[in-house]
Parts: C-alpha cells; structure tokens; sequence
C-alpha cells in the first residue's frame, strides 16, 4: 500500500471561518504565503501566531513518526503526486491511501487534462498506477459543515458518476492508525499544501521530512513573517 499524507488532514480550520482556503483557494504563489500574511493582519496581528485560533494543529502530528524506516518522500504540493507514483512503481499496481482534506480525484474548473493537485488521484486511476484510491479524511471535519468529510455522502453526490465505488472510498476517521498496517506501507508521500496550511506549523511538517528522511521531490517552505 501507498500511503499519502497531505498536511491539511493535520493543520486546518475551525466551523465558521469564513476566509478559510476551505472555502477554494487557486493555489497560487500569492496563496501561500502572502495571503496568510494578510489574514493575520486582518486579525490585528503582527506574526503569524493570531491565526492560531482559527487554525490549529488537529490530532497528533508526529505519530506519522512511527514510519520511520518506510521509504519517504517530501513534496511542496500534489502537483508532485504522480512522480512519486511513477518512482515507486511495482510490477502491479498499488492501492492507496491519501489522508487529505481533499479528494484529490477530479477538478471542476481549469483544464482536466493537466495534472494539477486537485485531480492527480484520478489521473492516477486512469492511467493504472493504482488499483484502488481511498481517501481518508480528518476527524475534524465532522465540525466544519463545509469540509468534503462532513457529509461523504454530498461529496460523492457533487462526484456524480466519474468514479465507482468498488474503486474508490470516501471515509472520515478521527486518526490514521485506524486506517493503517505499517507492515502494508511500501511508500509514504508527505504533501505541505501551503496554500491550505497556515504557516505557523511549518517548523513540525519540516521536522517530519528530517526524521523520516525524506528525498525532497519540490521544496517545501519554510515561512517567515518577512
């Protein structure tokens, strides 16, 4: 099994914040980083730390620690997901698994046809670089009505007839090692998302990459005030 960790299952949002990026974000240079920027100052704040209340660090972060040994690999965003796929490739496809806030399968707007964060999964599917897709989103979602994980059965209804279910699941669990048998993991991608994950919590995601060892596909940032 392929296991991927997107930073937003871990740094999120809170019910009724309203210039959330779960609300759509373009994911843009300007989205991750300058934006966070000016939602602090909208909040009378001077660092990044005002955001915390808005924003926290959900579950526990570190217990992905415990993959430590399992073949590791960092990227800035999922942008990088289908080269991970291709580095890792077995003689049979893989199934995998995405913890994500996001399903990562098809994206409404822009062209479908390029690879881009919002859909790598489902090019993944077509292109059978893996058998079976499940996404796993955070516990938290079950308070934040407009997180794909509050009501899987709306997400799958907004998804219409592009996937079948004998090939993809849509779940909400409170934590990964539910959902986990590290003996099963053969490849771990650990995904910044920085436009959907407030930079106060970039020092514990960059903490993960150096404990795991993880090869560096694309940069991730380290965001400071100036």
């Amino acid at each position: 099994m392929l296991l991927s960790v997107d930073w937003d299952f871990y740094a999120g949002a809170r019910e009724h914040v309203f210039d959330s990026p779960l609300w759509g974000s373009p994911d843009l240079e300007y989205h991750r980083c300058e934006r966070w920027r000016e939602l602090a100052r909208k909040r009378g704040g001077s660092s990044f730390d005002v955001l915390q209340e808005d924003f926290p660090l959900y579950g526990s972060p570190l217990e992905l620690l415990k993959l430590k040994g399992i073949p590791c690999f960092a990227a800035l965003s999922h942008e990088s997901g289908m080269d991970w796929l291709e580095r890792v490739q077995q003689a049979s496809p893989q199934v995998l698994l995405n913890l994500d806030s996001h399903h990562d399968l098809y994206s409404s707007s822009g062209d479908s046809g390029r690879i881009r964060p919002g859909n790598w999964a489902g090019h993944a599917l077509e292109r059978g670089l893996i058998s079976h897709y499940t996404c796993l989103y955070p516990g938290w979602h079950s308070s934040v009505a407009v997180s794909e994980g509050f009501d899987v059965e709306r997400t799958w209804s907004e998804m219409g007839n592009r996937f079948l279910r004998t090939q993809v699941r849509l779940e909400r669990r409170t934590g990964p090692e539910q959902a986990i048998l590290l003996s099963d993991v053969s490849s771990v991608l650990l995904v910044q998302s920085p436009a959907w994950t407030s930079p106060l919590y970039d020092p514990v995601f960059l903490e993960l990459t150096r404990k795991l060892e993880a090869k560096i596909l694309t940069p991730p940032l380290a965001r400071a005030w100036r």
